[in-house]
């Protein structure tokens, strides 16, 4: 049975699409039959509430500066109330352009020169870009893998504070090992950042994108850590819109708050018209179905290419809680970094996203996109056993 939402391929070839677009000049895999793999958007169309409110604008035509956010504010209320059993105040939110944006500039307003920002690594990599190019410090605390899924190790993360820490960026759920953290480990980040005096920026992007059985529990829920807690959410990783360039900070705390505003006004950012408009219709009962057939459709996704991982000898898929993104490990084959990644690249014609970009314990890995149509996730899992066929 075909799913008319997400089973057409839409070509993306030669439309500035950087995950198709620059394949072949980043990784070497042709673009003649290369699948892309690696940058995480998807391979989908948004609900059709978002291109309708699109193409309302463009059928007006002018495209000024964007007044009254009164409706775009609601909605961030609305979706985060109904979705997530969480409460926000409409003078919480500030708009930033994206989340790396937004890590960025959480950056410059709770931090300076020199000090320790903390990561749970392996961790996305433009944690580690913004991080290192504001001139901090990163402290990568590695994650304990253990029984093939990562668990926090705060005991080794405590020995590792050396009190230059000011400030901890968590991912939640975690790109790219796909965890979403129980109530538990949460509360346990909360009291490592009391114990350390840490500032926490919690990244959300992924929350919506939690597979069947799993629920995601906002940083925001958890009692006694309010005062230091900044959030970070966003419409375009859920509805497949991160070209516009739009994220949410939403501070709880009055004098965090003020800090961040100055810091906003400082630098003279405001929001892009574009994205205010696609997430006011994205959070709406209509993106909400949509979003209920996309976490089935990648469910359905993430099984297939389990399953196929799991019938090549020495590789193991970390198993998926959330995200769209399969965090496999290539250690059991006994190949260099370089050997298993050429057969990927250059025999199967499958570009991921390599391993150590995402910090200490990625060495042995690769991230591979599953959020695109399935026949293409079909291809690639052939491709992939052919590729290790002298294993099996």
């Amino acid at each position: 049975m075909t799913n008319p939402l997400f089973d057409p391929i839409i070509p993306r070839f030669g439309t500035h699409c950087a995950k198709w677009d620059k394949m072949e000049d980043l990784y070497g895999v042709p673009a003649e039959d290369g699948i892309a793999m690696w940058v995480a958007d998807m391979d989908f169309r948004p609900p059709a509430s978002v291109q309708a409110a699109l193409e309302k604008m463009t059928a007006h035509g002018i495209y000024g500066y964007f007044g009254d956010d009164s409706a775009y504010k609601a909605a961030i209320i609305w979706w985060m109330k109904t979705r997530h059993g969480w409460s926000v105040g409409e003078e919480e939110i500030f708009t930033t352009h994206g989340l790396v944006n937004g890590t960025a500039l959480c950056v410059d307003a709770f931090t300076q020169p020199g000090d320790g920002v903390v990561l749970m690594t392996p961790v996305y990599h433009a944690f580690h870009r913004v991080i290192k190019a504001a001139g901090r410090d990163v402290v990568e605390c590695p994650l304990a893998l253990v029984d093939g899924k990562y668990q926090m190790d705060f005991d080794a993360w405590d020995a590792q504070m050396s009190g230059k820490e000011t400030m901890l960026v968590l991912c939640s759920p975690h790109n790219p090992g796909g965890r979403v953290w129980t109530r538990a480990e949460l509360e346990g980040v909360a009291d490592f950042c009391k114990r350390h005096d840490l500032i926490l920026v919690s990244d959300e992007i992924h929350h919506d994108l939690v597979m069947p059985g799993h629920t995601h529990t906002p940083m925001a829920l958890i009692e006694g850590i309010s005062d230091r807690l900044i959030m970070m959410s966003a419409t375009t990783k859920t509805f497949n819109i991160a070209g516009t360039h739009s994220g949410n900070v939403i501070i709880a705390d009055p004098k965090l708050r003020a800090t961040f505003a100055s810091r906003m006004a400082a630098l003279g950012i405001s929001a892009n018209s574009f994205g205010l408009e696609m997430a006011t219709a994205a959070y709406s009962p209509e993106g909400a179905a949509w979003v209920d057939e996309l976490t089935a459709y990648l469910d359905g996704n993430r099984q297939l290419f389990d399953a196929a991982i799991a019938e090549i000898p020495g590789l193991t898929s970390m198993p998926l809680e959330a995200t769209y993104l399969a965090w496999v490990d290539f250690s059991g084959t006994g190949m260099s970094r370089e050997e298993f990644t050429a057969r990927v690249e250059k025999q199967a014609h499958i570009a991921p996203n390599h391993g150590p970009t995402f910090g200490l314990g990625g060495e042995n890995f690769l991230r591979f996109n599953l959020a695109t149509p399935r026949s293409i996730v079909e291809t690639a899992c052939h491709r992939l056993k052919e590729a290790f066929s002298d294993l099996q």
